[in-house]
């Protein structure tokens, strides 16, 4: 194809007005640097608000979210803003307006500005984002600092426990307001015939009792499956406790032994407060039949037998129960044997939650950790 001088001439020209104000296309490159720049902080501001909008549990997360998309809000119109003076400079490097070429060489200047201060820019972005993953392993911290103590409760102290027939089984329990829980319970077969029933606490409180704790209620587990007798039990977990090296975490547990096929109960105690049975028309109370755990290394234990009947009654707790305060006035034993008096034949559960409420109404709030077991023969 052949021009002719005319297309030439024009070709030419276009060429020389290009070439002629290379200023023009300069500044268009600046800008689009300076686009460049802002485009990339409002990328990082979005992962940031994106990811405090989708950790968003409360009122703090949602303003970090709110203040993270007006940055990223400015910064993106930041770079749009270089984007189209890049882009008007470049086409005005086709233009012959004197007037028109001055104004658009003035926007170099915050282009300059932002290229001075870009590093600044990024630098600024990067802490946002950076500061909203601290947040968030913060908030991660924080819930499982707030959820690890109701967990660690959770194994000592369940919720529910596992239904065996030929028994009604009721519980209560109530953190006190310390940090970690040192009160536990079990309930489980050891044989086909037999069912073991335990309640438990630690002296003391926070992180080191509670650990005791569920050492002893492991502990216990084994050495009831082991033993047939509780007191032997209660001799071997006293040695275990004392080889730790740990005299201050004294423990008191009572245990309850259920035979149905020789119509016995048989229960052994280390300094807990008695257990309480309902049999034939009265309340008897299973005192303590040896010392607390871990105080006395020479501590001997002894169980004793009583006879088992349908309907039998028993119940145990934790002396955040009794001990419980109005004044200088305890809740105390015969309280809880009133309750039992009052209503035996009342179910299990409700046996417990009464007897917490009451302790509830009588000293608010609760300040040690009350656990209460029901046990009914059916």
């Amino acid at each position: 194809m052949v021009l002719s001088p005319a297309l030439l001439a024009v070709s030419g020209a276009s060429h020389f007005t290009v070439l002629a104000q290379p200023w023009l296309t300069a500044a268009a490159l600046i800008c689009a640097v300076a686009a460049t720049v802002w485009a990339r902080a409002a990328s990082r501001l979005a992962r940031a608000a994106r990811r405090i909008e989708e950790e968003t549990r409360s009122a703090t997360t949602s303003e970090a979210a709110r203040l993270a998309r007006i940055a990223f809000n400015k910064d993106l119109h930041a770079a749009v803003l270089y984007a189209v003076l890049a882009a008007g400079l470049f086409l005005a490097g086709f233009s012959k307006s004197p007037w028109f070429e001055i104004l658009l060489l003035g926007v170099t200047v915050p282009g300059v500005i932002s290229l001075r201060y870009g590093p600044r820019v990024l630098a600024e972005a990067r802490l946002a984002e950076q500061r909203s993953r601290l947040e968030r392993r913060a908030e991660e911290v924080l819930a499982q600092e707030d959820l690890a103590p109701r967990r660690w409760a959770a194994r000592l102290a369940p919720e529910d426990l596992p239904a065996y027939d030929g028994f009604d089984i009721g519980l209560a329990y109530e953190p006190g307001t310390g940090v970690m829980a040192g009160d536990f319970y079990d309930v489980f077969a050891t044989g086909p015939n037999r069912l073991a029933v335990f309640i438990g606490d630690v002296a003391g409180h926070g992180i080191e009792p509670s650990i005791t704790a569920f050492q002893v209620k492991h502990v216990l587990r084994i050495f009831l499956h082991q033993y047939r007798d509780p007191a032997q039990a209660l001799e071997e977990i006293n040695k275990t406790l004392l080889t730790m090296g740990r005299p201050e975490d004294m423990v008191s547990v009572s245990i309850l032994i259920f035979d149905t096929a020789a119509g016995t109960l048989r229960h052994a105690s280390a300094g807990h407060p008695p257990a309480l049975v309902w049999h034939q028309g009265e309340v008897l109370k299973l005192s303590a039949t040896g010392p607390l755990l871990a105080l006395d290394p020479n501590g001997t234990y002894y169980s004793r037998d009583i006879p088992l009947d349908v309907g039998d009654l028993a119940v145990l707790y934790t002396d955040g129960l009794t001990e419980a305060r109005s004044g200088g006035q305890l809740f105390g034993e015969e309280r809880v044997a009133q309750a039992v008096r009052r209503d035996p034949g009342e179910d299990t559960t409700v046996i417990c939650k009464t007897l917490l409420e009451a302790a509830r109404d009588f000293s608010s709030p609760l300040i040690d950790d009350v656990a209460i077991l029901a046990i009914r023969r059916v």
